[in-house]
C-alpha cells in the first residue's frame, strides 16, 4: 500500500477534487443514521452547502485559512480545512477520508497537518466539532491533545446535544 501525503490544495486546479471530497463527506453524514441524515438537512441542506461548496477557495483562502489533501498513488483521499474565527483561533472544518483511506493513519496525518498549518499561520488556538457517535474521530482529536469543551459558536436548536466540542491551544 502506497504512503499517504497531505499537501496544500492547489486552487483553483485542485478545487473540483475537493469539492468531490466535501459532497462526499455529505452523503457520509446522512446515510450515517437517521439522526444524523436529520442533522446534515440543518445544517448542510443541499442548496446551502452547494454555495459553500462554491466558496471554499474563499472561506479558507490564504493566508489565514487553508485547504488541505491527503493523497494516496496521486489521488486525492481525504481532505481538511481551517477557517479563521478572529486573530487567535481557527477552526478546523470538514476533515473527511474516503472509505479506502480510514485505518491507514491518514486521518491523523491530515489532522497534525491542520493543526501544523494553523500553529505556523500564528493562530493560539484551534477549535473543531463532531457527531457525538463519531467514536473513532473524537478518540483521534483526543489523541491529538484536544480536549472537550462546550459550543464555541451558536448551533441550531436541538443539535448541541449531539455535538463534540473540542479545542486546541498550540
Amino acid at each position: 500500500m502506497a504512503a499517504v501525503t497531505v499537501r496544500a490544495a492547489d486552487l483553483p486546479r485542485d478545487l473540483p477534487e475537493v469539492q468531490r471530497l466535501c459532497w462526499d463527506y455529505r452523503d457520509y453524514l446522512a446515510g450515517f443514521s437517521d439522526e444524523m441524515r436529520i442533522l446534515t438537512e440543518t445544517f448542510y441542506p443541499a442548496e446551502a452547502y452547494g454555495e459553500l461548496m462554491a466558496a471554499l477557495p474563499v472561506k479558507h483562502a490564504r493566508p489565514r485559512g487553508a485547504i488541505l489533501l491527503a493523497e494516496r498513488d496521486g489521488a486525492a483521499v481525504g481532505c481538511g480545512m481551517i477557517q479563521p474565527l478572529n486573530d487567535a483561533d481557527a477552526e478546523i472544518k470538514r476533515v473527511y477520508m474516503s472509505p479506502a483511506a480510514r485505518g491507514t493513519g491518514a486521518g491523523y496525518l491530515l489532522s497534525q497537518a491542520l493543526i501544523d498549518q494553523a500553529r505556523a499561520d500564528g493562530y493560539a488556538r484551534v477549535l473543531l466539532d463532531t457527531n457525538r457517535e463519531f467514536a473513532p474521530a473524537r478518540a483521534l482529536y483526543e489523541k491529538l491533545g484536544f480536549r472537550n469543551r462546550g459550543p464555541y459558536s451558536e448551533v441550531p436548536p436541538g443539535t448541541e446535544e449531539h455535538l463534540a466540542f473540542y479545542e486546541l491551544t498550540l
